[in-house]
């Protein structure tokens, strides 16, 4: 059901348990920040629940905490997410508590001061990260010039720059109820649902709310780009390397997952484990990660190693994208992926957790309400020569992103 002022409920119920699962999102993120005070957004979402028109912090943890309730709230590229789980006779309790966090936060100097150092510490901290500084590295490889290249906490001289008055400013501008969206999951009878929905955002209004703005395509490198962050003391390295990859709508979806499975996840991390970490004794870890959202995503092979091992270990997952780009997978390698892809589906359904992420991932990308029922044919219908062509298209070993963080 849609509200007159633009939120989206999605609920369904489930009476073998008395919880229930609230999660949602609005767009405001770090898309909206600028290169001067990176890390805006992500300062405004930690800031919602340090206090409200009706609450003070420690009166709105007391709130939660009395009811043995949970509830936070994150920032995104593209959205403010929050996430809850109560007993279902205290939805109303903890649906209030997100409208207050929403609607009127206070955003108190002292708590937004203790938050902004807690911050700066945690990138200091990142610093000295090899894995976090690798994929940092590698993001501002493949999407050069684009909004996904920036970290969403931004940088230790941005966040100095900012003060309690861009938060309050950030907040009027971005935050709002066009396009939100709530799913509720649990033991709730959906008129209910809506009802206390209506309750709790039915009156919230924002005319000054900013459009989330167009996200554009990512030029694809040329050529192979290679880049080494030198972090002294350390005795290990990170290794990211990869490619940009289509959007979560893409018609390769289904291809590139199965695919990305074989080659660096099932089992003991795919191909690139046994290639890398098994067979060669290389790395620590080897594994690949495909990430699908709005707009370009990346398709990224990861390892961590010895710092002798950095160039080894960078030729042979060079060999195996080679390989994989080449010669169709096996019919074992692709029955035990869909046999996976297949059983994880219901496990993912079994929690009102798991059932409210689904939705709300339904919602966010469009996929259709019978996204479940149509998803089985969608993985059986995958062959290894989809497979290979889908990769073909996102994998070029000639073309690589590769980013090291280490001593």
């Amino acid at each position: 059901e849609v509200l007159p002022n633009g939120i989206t409920l999605l609920t369904r119920s489930n009476f073998n348990s008395p919880t229930l699962s609230i999660k949602g999102y609005l767009h405001s993120g770090s898309i909206f920040d600028t290169d001067h005070k990176l890390g805006l957004s992500y300062l405004t979402a930690s800031g919602l629940m340090n206090g409200t028109a009706k609450h003070d912090f420690q009166g709105l943890y007391n709130e939660i905490e009395s009811v043995g309730a949970r509830l936070g709230f994150s920032a995104g590229t593209l959205t403010t997410s929050f996430s809850a789980h109560c007993l279902s006779e205290d939805l109303s309790l903890i649906l209030g508590l997100i409208s207050e966090s929403l609607c009127s936060p206070t955003f108190p100097d002292k708590d937004f001061k203790r938050q902004k150092t807690q911050l700066l510490t945690a990138l200091e901290i990142r610093a000295q990260d090899t894995s976090a500084m690798a994929a940092l590295l590698f993001d501002q490889i493949i999407y050069t010039g684009h909004p996904y290249e920036r970290p969403d906490e931004g940088f230790i001289e941005t966040i100095q720059a900012i003060q309690r008055e861009d938060l309050v400013d950030f907040y009027k501008r971005t935050y709002g109820p066009r396009d939100m969206v709530v799913v509720i999951v649990g033991a709730v009878e959906p008129r209910t649902a809506v009802d206390a929905l209506k309750e709790a955002f039915g009156g919230w209004q924002n005319e000054e709310q900013l459009p989330l703005p167009s996200i554009p395509d990512v030029t694809p490198l040329q050529n192979t780009t290679k880049k080494a962050l030198s972090i002294p003391g350390k005795s290990q390295a990170d290794i990211v390397m990869g490619h940009s990859a289509p959007d979560r709508l893409s018609p390769d979806y289904f291809a590139l997952r199965i695919g990305n499975n074989i080659l660096g996840e099932f089992g003991m991390m795919g191909r690139l484990g046994h290639r890398v970490r098994e067979e060669s004794g290389l790395a620590y870890y080897a594994y690949s990660s495909l990430s699908l959202s709005l707009g370009p995503g990346a398709w990224e092979m990861i390892a961590g190693v010895n710092p002798s091992n950095i160039e080894e270990t960078i030729r042979l997952i060079t060999d195996e994208i080679k390989y994989f780009v080449s010669e169709p997978v096996s019919d074992e390698e692709l029955s035990d992926s869909k046999s996976f892809f297949l059983g994880r589906m219901p496990l993912l359904l079994e929690s009102n957790s798991g059932v409210a992420i689904s939705l709300l991932n339904m919602e966010r990308f469009n996929l259709g309400m019978n996204y479940f029922l149509d998803y089985p044919q969608h993985v059986q219908g995958v062959s290894a020569q989809d497979i290979l062509q889908a990769s073909r298209k996102y994998l070029d070993p000639e073309r690589l992103g590769i980013a090291i963080a280490g001593p």
